[in-house]
């Protein structure tokens, strides 16, 4: 009788919360909150990082003109772009497929890897974060917010609305924020500027956005759900039984047994319409940057939806100075965040970053040797005036944060402590070097080692 009295009460705060709360204005379930209430179980786990990063960027999403972010592939990139001032991370799919899937495989984003790997790098990034914020909190500071709220990618869901359902969960316990799925058809999911496309029916895809919603709800998580249509250009389609598909249906049907579909902006405003009451922000993907076509998918989605929130994806796909002029590229997202366009990033910029600064480093240093590094390293003193800090790989690391711990532990009479003592205490100063210069020394000006002198210490203070 106590327990039935205890579901009843849940039952009806959560129908309040619904009803009442800003937060969920304009979203539709198609279940009820005697249905949550009834598949949460008896034991409640607090998913912090998801609720409050899910809080953080409905927040920024409410109160900026537009969040821009990038793709990152690895703890230290989520670090370095919150300390450059960022304040969201995407988590790519195709970044993932490429290099940081569970499977150490080399994949082209086709749902290849493992379905767990995404929340795995979401795991990783956020715990990567707290060990920034660990260290400097244990040296006194508190300069930034390090959790900052991550936007991951869950492909096509990787099957029906049961792996959805899974999938989110396992996003909110990893820590994501958001998450995104897309109208693909998941057996045959592909990049959004490849081509093969194959969308399942709308009112499918609307069951993935409610399994996902739903699994928010079941572990008490407001996430952000981002659904992303690729019907600007995807040419086949899985069953024409949905009556909102049917006026795009050619009637032909391909060699699969798929159904060809007429691509263009009506068929994604059509799509975005039909998921925007199950979604908080949606997302038409492109093939080129135009904000002719990026203005009328958002005029006639708020024509209906006045308050939905939309992402863009500015996409390394894209050659933007062969599509645009270096003005329209300089307002670019100043242009769409006018449109409504809230959540702006660049899916594979970590990848790409990877790329070419490795390729960069590796020639020089295979044609000169060490000059190039040390090139490399005076880059990263010069970047601490900016608020750098990788340099001290040591500390950033959290070799400070762990000597506190053994401190902690051996009450102050730890002989072992790693960083005091250390190369890095010792020798992380800024200096200036010849051969350092944009071009490798000549025999001129290498100094005979005989010649090169240590960096002389400090005068003694004068006797009182």
């Amino acid at each position: 009788m106590a327990q039935s009295r205890h579901l009843e009460h849940e039952t009806r705060a959560l129908h309040r919360e619904w009803k009442s709360e800003p937060r969920w204005a304009g979203i539709t379930r198609r279940y009820t909150s005697a249905d949550v209430v009834r598949l949460r179980g008896s034991v409640r786990i607090e998913y912090t990082l998801a609720r409050l990063g899910a809080e953080r960027l409905w927040a920024l999403l409410n109160t900026r003109s537009f969040v821009r972010t990038f793709g990152a592939m690895t703890g230290t990139q989520a670090v370095e772009m919150v300390r450059a001032g960022l304040e969201a991370i995407y988590l790519s799919g195709w970044q993932v497929a490429a290099d940081a899937n569970l499977a150490g495989q080399t994949y082209p984003d086709q749902s290849l890897y493992p379905s767990n790997s995404v929340p795995a790098l979401v795991r990783r990034l956020n715990n990567a974060l707290l060990r920034a914020d660990q260290v400097e909190w244990n040296e006194g500071t508190t300069e930034r917010r390090w959790l900052v709220p991550i936007v991951a990618d869950a492909e096509a869901g990787f099957g029906g609305p049961l792996h959805a359902f899974e999938l989110m969960k396992a996003m909110i316990e990893a820590g994501a924020a958001g998450v995104h799925f897309e109208d693909q058809l998941a057996a045959e999911k592909k990049c959004g500027h490849m081509g093969g496309k194959v969308l399942v029916p709308t009112s499918q895809f609307i069951r993935t956005l409610l399994a996902a919603r739903l699994a928010a709800d079941v572990l008490q998580v407001p996430s952000i759900i981002v659904a992303r249509t690729d019907a600007l250009n995807a040419t086949l389609l899985t069953s024409d039984v949905d009556i909102h598909d049917r006026e795009f249906v050619s009637g032909e049907r391909s060699s699969e047994g798929y159904f060809r579909v007429r691509a263009g902006m009506r068929s994604a405003i059509a799509r975005g319409r039909a998921f925007a009451p199950y979604a908080d922000v949606l997302w038409c993907e492109t093939n080129t940057p135009d904000l002719d076509e990026a203005k009328a998918f958002a005029d006639a989605i708020h024509d209906e939806f006045p308050d939905k929130r939309l992402a863009y994806n500015c996409s390394p796909s894209f050659n933007w100075e062969r599509n645009l002029d270096a003005h329209t590229i300089a307002k670019f997202q100043r242009e769409l965040a006018a449109m409504g366009y809230a959540f702006q990033f660049i899916t594979l910029a970590g990848w790409h970053l990877v790329n070419l600064h490795t390729f960069e480093l590796a020639r020089s240093y295979a044609a000169e040797g060490m000059p190039a590094y040390v090139r490399l390293q005076a880059q990263e003193f010069a970047a601490e005036h900016s608020g750098y800090t990788a340099t001290k790989h040591q500390r950033e690391a959290g070799t400070g944060y762990f000597d506190a711990v053994l401190s902690t532990i051996t009450g102050g009479e730890a002989s072992t402590a790693a960083l005091a003592g250390s190369t890095e205490a010792e020798q992380c100063r800024p200096m200036i070097s010849p051969i350092v210069a944009d071009a490798a020394p000549s025999r001129e000006t290498v100094l005979p080692l005989s010649r090169v002198a240590k960096e002389p210490e400090a005068e003694p203070p004068p006797a009182a």
